[in-house]
């Protein structure tokens, strides 16, 4: 995907939130991108577009039929030092919506077709500006809302999946061809004794992927968050438990069971580890319709959870629905919280632990009392106490993670057939499946459908 990608379109789209702002602006990318500009732009110099320096601003208005829309600051970038590597126009607008769009319509009256989805950031892509990594990288970027998957973006921008990718190839393309050309030349090149060699050379590459590949764990933690579902039965404490952890009053809290019928979801930060909890209808037999819809939400969430926390009210009796519920969530990532401790208990947390293969925490959500021993056993469980961020690769991408595994497959199957004494016009069949796959990854080796359907997940405008 190196050489560069032609395409006679001009595009153009708003490049900023579609909501009032101090500044809008309007992207224009192609081989047309300056003179569409030029005839829409009046300079209060009288210089046109065409004529200045790349990669320079200049002031004056957007008219279209002798008609002003908005004052303006023209960017003007030549190719192919640009972001698409194409002739880039930026008009920086008022932020107002109505101008901005007015200012796009009056963009696309000239000659120019709106873009598409990601359009910008693919042909960035096609034009080998950026590996698909880095494409992909981007719209992380955007969408990142704490800070770890923020740096685990910005380290993917910065190549570093790429080039732990690019490393691994190369190395197992060297050996392809050194078994392809041994082959094709006996007198000159020697594989007496290779397949040892080989297996020794191959080793650390498959150390090294595996490696890259356990990070997916902490990557997707980064990426996505924890996803982690509060259960229990009515009126235990679960939305005040939710209040508290997300420090708003996101859930209705009254004395009357049954008040959550939906799935309520805030993403709260512990220690800068992000969760994102749900708050979830009681778990009760019940004939009301919508409440009976709430709970069976309630347990399909907690089916798909990352973590659960499950919460009892130790002020009552440890009923039979309970104890079965446990039973039934036993082997799953789980906390049971003894909430309001405040109170007599009625239930210890023997009793518990009798029952549910998990640690048992006393809380009270009212009173705001073992919450901070809650935080920290989050911490522990998911990253051994701390947050951890350091100058390591992480994968965060499920794509990437599935070629990964079918690298280390591959591989694998290199070292069986050496172990077996297969012939080594065998390794290069499995060698080159490994090399294929890790292509998929940085976008050289990858179908027109797949590359539509990652761009067609980005914003507009980017």
């Amino acid at each position: 995907m190196s050489d560069l990608y032609y395409n006679e379109d001009t595009i153009a789209a708003v490049s900023t939130g579609i909501s009032p702002g101090g500044i809008g602006i309007v992207r224009i990318s192609g081989p047309d991108a300056i003179a569409a500009a030029d005839r829409l732009f009046f300079s209060r110099s009288g210089q046109k577009l065409a004529n200045v320096k790349s990669h320079t601003i200049h002031y004056g208005t957007i008219c279209e039929d002798g008609e002003m829309l908005d004052e303006v600051l023209v960017s003007v970038m030549r190719a192919p030092a640009t972001y698409t590597r194409e002739d880039i126009v930026e008009i920086n607008c008022h932020g107002g919506i109505f101008v901005v769009r007015k200012v796009l319509r009056a963009v696309l009256r000239n000659g120019v077709r709106p873009a598409e989805p990601g359009e910008f950031t693919k042909r960035a892509f096609l034009n080998g500006r950026i590996d698909l990594t880095q494409a992909e990288a981007v719209m992380d970027l955007i969408s990142a809302d704490n800070e770890y998957a923020e740096k685990s973006a910005v380290s993917q921008l910065k190549g570093s999946v790429r080039d732990a990718v690019l490393s691994c190839r190369e190395k197992i393309l060297y050996e392809t061809a050194y078994i392809e050309a041994a082959l094709d030349d006996p007198e000159h090149y020697d594989l007496t004794g290779y397949g040892d060699e080989l297996y020794s050379k191959l080793q650390p590459i498959l150390r090294e992927l595996e490696s890259l590949y356990r990070t997916s764990d902490d990557g997707k933690i980064m990426r996505e968050g924890i996803a982690t579902v509060i259960l229990g039965r009515p009126n235990v404490g679960k939305s005040t438990l939710m209040n508290v952890l997300s420090g708003t009053d996101t859930a209705i809290v009254t004395e009357i069971a049954g008040t959550t019928r939906d799935v309520l979801e805030e993403t709260v930060s512990i220690g800068g580890l992000p969760l994102r909890i749900m708050d979830t209808a009681g778990i009760r037999t019940t004939e009301d319709v919508i409440e009976k819809i709430g709970v069976e939400k309630a347990l399909k969430c907690a089916e798909n959870a990352d973590l659960i926390l499950y919460v009892l009210d130790a002020a009552s009796e440890f009923s039979q629905e309970d104890k079965d519920l446990l039973e039934q969530l036993s082997g799953r990532q789980m906390i049971v919280l003894l909430n309001k401790s405040d109170l007599k208990q009625r239930i210890k947390e023997s009793d518990v632990s009798a029952v549910a293969d998990a640690p048992v925490i006393s809380v009270s959500a009212k009173e705001n009392y073992g919450i901070g021993q809650l935080r920290e056993y989050v911490l522990d469980l998911f990253l051994g106490g701390e947050v951890r961020f350091n100058e390591q690769v992480y994968i965060t991408n499920e794509r990437h993670k599935a070629a990964l595994s079918d690298v280390i497959e591959s591989l694998k199957l290199v070292l069986e057939s050496i172990e077996t004494g297969m012939p080594e016009d065998v390794f290069t069949v499995d060698l080159m499946d490994a090399y294929r796959s890790l292509g998929t990854i940085i976008g050289e080796e990858i179908g027109e459908d797949l590359i539509n359907e990652i761009f067609s997940k980005f914003c507009m405008g980017k």
